[in-house]
C-alpha cells in the first residue's frame, strides 16, 4: 500500500507540471468552442472520481443531470458520451467519417497487436483490407451456408454435454459451456479443429479471454494522461498482465499456423477449406492485405470478439427467463407449436420464432455486451446541435444508458420481450435505440453468425430441457450484478441443473 501511494505521489510530481503546461496550451482553444455541458472537473484527476466501479452506470446518472451530450475531463483526455439515441446517431451515423478513428488503448499494444487488431485500426487500407476478409472469408452468406453443418455438429455436442450433466442432477456452468460451444465452432471455421476438449479446459480459456477484456476496460493512468505513453508507463501493470494472457493466446495461434505451414511444405498443398488456409494463400500471394505474421493476431481479435460475447449473452437471457416464469413458459409454448417439444432448433426455424427473437433482442437490451461500444476518436471538430466535439476527444457512446432510456422504452427496467413484437426495431445498427453491435462503419461483422448461433443455442436449451437453480437457491436471490470491463459478463456466473425433456 505504501509502495502504491509513494508511486501516485511520484505520479504527481512528475506529470503535473506536464498537465499545468497543456492546460494552459489548450485553454484558450477550449474557450473559444462551446463543449456540451458536463460536470466540473477537480484539477489534475478531471472527473475520475465520478466513475467509479461502474462506469456505465453511473455515468448515465450523470446524463440525467447534464444531458445526453456529456463532456467530462478524465485525467488530460477530452471525452464525451453520448446516452441517447439521437445523440448516438449524430456519433455514430451522421457524423461517422469524421469520428470512426480509435483511441488506441494502451493495454491493447502488446505485441504490437493493435496493429493489426480490426477493433482499433484507423479507418485505412489496412483497415479496409481486413474487413473485406472478414466479411467474405467468414461472414458471408456463402461462408455461413457452407459452414452450416459445423453449426449443427457443435450445437448437438452443447446439447449432449448439458444432457450428460442431466443425468445424474449436475449443475452446469452455462457460460462455459456456451463459450465451449463458441470456441470450438470457430476454431473449425478458422483451424479445422477444436480448440478446447473440456468444460473445464474452455473455463480456462475463457479465463484468459475475460482477464483481456477486464484490463483492458479499466481506467488505465497510461491512457488518462497520454504524454506518459513516451516512458511506457504501467504504473498498474496492467499491460504487463494483457501481455502475459494475450501471449499464451498468440501462442497458441502460432503454433497452429507453424503446423499448417509445415503441412503445405511436406505436402506441397493443403486439404483444409478453412479460413486459414484462404489467409495463407492470401499470405503466400505476397498480398498487402495480409502477412504470416498477422494471422495469430486476426485470430486472436475473432476470438475475443466473438466468444465472450455470444456466451455472456446466452447467460444473461436464461438468468433472465429463469428470474420470469411466465415468459419462460411462453417460450416454451412457442417453440412446442412451431418444432415439437423436445427438439433442438435449427436454422431454418429462426425466422418462425418471434418471441424467441424478442427475448433475444430484450437480452441485448438490457444487458449489451460492450457498455461503450469501442471509443472512438474525433478526426476534426464537429459540431451538434450547437456543442463541439473538439478534435482528438474520445467519445464513448453508452449503449447500456441508450437501452434504459424511459424516454424511449416503457418500463426500461423491465425485462418485457413483448416489446418487439410489434416494433420494428432490429438489433443490426439501423436503430439506435438497440446498439448491441454499433453501427456506421465501425458496425461489428460477427452479427450474421450472431444472429444464427444465440437462437439455436437458446431455443434449443429452453425446449430441449427444464431448468432449476442448484442447492436450494431462489430465484429472487440470484445474482443480477455485472462485471465491468470492456465487456458485461455475469458478476456471478450461472449455474443450474437441467432436466432433459423427452420429445
Amino acid at each position: 500500500m505504501e509502495f502504491l501511494l509513494s508511486c501516485m505521489i511520484l505520479l504527481f510530481l512528475v506529470t503535473f507540471p506536464l498537465y499545468f503546461l497543456l492546460s494552459k496550451c489548450t485553454k484558450n482553444n477550449s474557450n473559444m468552442i462551446k463543449l456540451p455541458p458536463g460536470p466540473t472537473p477537480l484539477p489534475f484527476i478531471g472527473n475520475l472520481h465520478q466513475l467509479g466501479k461502474k462506469p456505465h452506470k453511473s455515468l448515465a446518472k450523470l446524463a440525467e443531470i447534464h444531458g445526453p451530450l456529456m463532456t467530462l475531463k478524465l485525467g488530460q483526455v477530452t471525452t464525451i458520451v453520448a446516452s441517447s439515441p439521437y445523440m448516438a446517431k449524430q456519433i455514430l451515423q451522421t457524423h461517422d467519417h469524421a469520428l470512426s478513428n480509435r483511441i488506441i488503448l494502451n493495454a491493447i499494444t502488446v505485441y504490437d497487436h493493435h496493429k493489426y487488431n480490426m477493433a482499433f485500426l484507423p479507418i485505412a487500407p489496412l483497415w479496409r483490407d481486413l474487413r473485406k476478409i472478414f466479411n467474405n472469408e467468414l461472414f458471408s452468406n456463402k461462408t455461413l451456408d457452407a459452414s452450416k453443418g459445423i453449426r449443427f455438429e457443435k450445437l448437438k455436442k452443447f446439447l449432449n454435454d448439458i444432457n450428460e450433466s442431466s443425468l445424474v442432477n449436475e449443475a452446469v456452468n452455462i457460460g462455459n459451456m456456451a463459450f465451449k460451444t463458441a470456441i470450438n465452432l470457430l476454431s473449425n471455421t478458422i483451424f479445422s479443429l477444436d480448440l478446447v476438449q473440456s468444460t473445464d479446459s474452455a473455463g480456462d480459456f475463457k479465463e484468459l479471454v475475460v482477464n483481456i477484456l477486464e484490463e483492458s476496460g479499466k481506467p488505465n493512468i497510461a491512457d488518462l494522461f497520454p504524454a506518459l505513453n513516451m516512458f511506457d508507463f504501467d504504473l498498474q501493470g496492467i499491460k504487463r498482465r494483457n501481455a502475459v494472457y494475450a501471449g499464451k493466446i498468440l501462442d497458441v495461434f502460432q503454433r497452429l499456423v507453424d503446423e499448417r505451414l509445415k503441412v503445405r511444405e511436406v505436402q506441397g498443398f493443403d486439404t483444409n477449406n478453412d479460413m486459414l488456409s484462404n489467409l495463407l494463400n492470401i499470405a503466400q500471394d505476397n498480398s498487402q492485405e495480409m502477412n504470416i505474421a498477422k494471422i495469430p493476431h486476426v485470430s486472436l481479435t475473432l476470438f475475443v470478439a466473438g466468444t465472450d460475447t455470444i456466451s455472456s449473452n446466452l447467460e444473461w437471457a436464461m438468468t433472465e427467463l429463469l428470474k420470469n416464469e411466465k415468459i419462460m413458459a411462453k417460450a416454451k409454448q412457442e417453440l412446442e407449436q412451431i418444432i415439437g417439444k423436445g427438439k433442438p432448433v435449427e436454422e431454418s426455424d429462426i425466422g418462425n420464432l418471434p418471441y424467441l427473437q424478442a427475448i433475444i433482442k430484450e437480452t441485448f437490451r438490457l444487458h449489451p455486451s460492450v457498455p461503450f461500444l469501442i471509443p472512438r476518436k474525433a478526426n476534426e471538430n464537429v459540431e451538434i446541435d450547437g456543442y463541439t466535439i473538439p478534435k482528438d476527444a474520445q467519445i464513448w457512446v453508452n449503449v447500456w444508458a441508450i437501452g434504459r432510456n424511459s424516454s424511449s422504452w416503457e418500463d426500461a427496467n423491465m425485462f418485457l420481450p413483448e416489446r418487439f413484437l410489434t416494433s420494428k426495431i432490429d438489433a443490426k445498427g439501423h436503430n439506435f435505440e438497440l446498439l448491441p453491435f454499433g453501427a456506421g462503419r465501425r458496425i461489428c461483422p460477427g452479427i450474421p453468425l450472431a444472429s444464427k448461433m444465440l437462437p439455436l443455442m437458446l431455443g434449443s436449451l429452453i425446449n430441449c430441457f427444464n431448468w432449476k437453480l442448484e442447492d436450494g437457491m431462489k430465484v429472487e436471490d440470484m445474482n443480477m450484478e455485472d462485471k465491468f470491463g470492456i465487456t458485461l459478463p455475469k458478476a456471478q456466473p450461472l449455474r443450474v441443473i437441467p432436466e432433459k425433456i423427452c420429445d
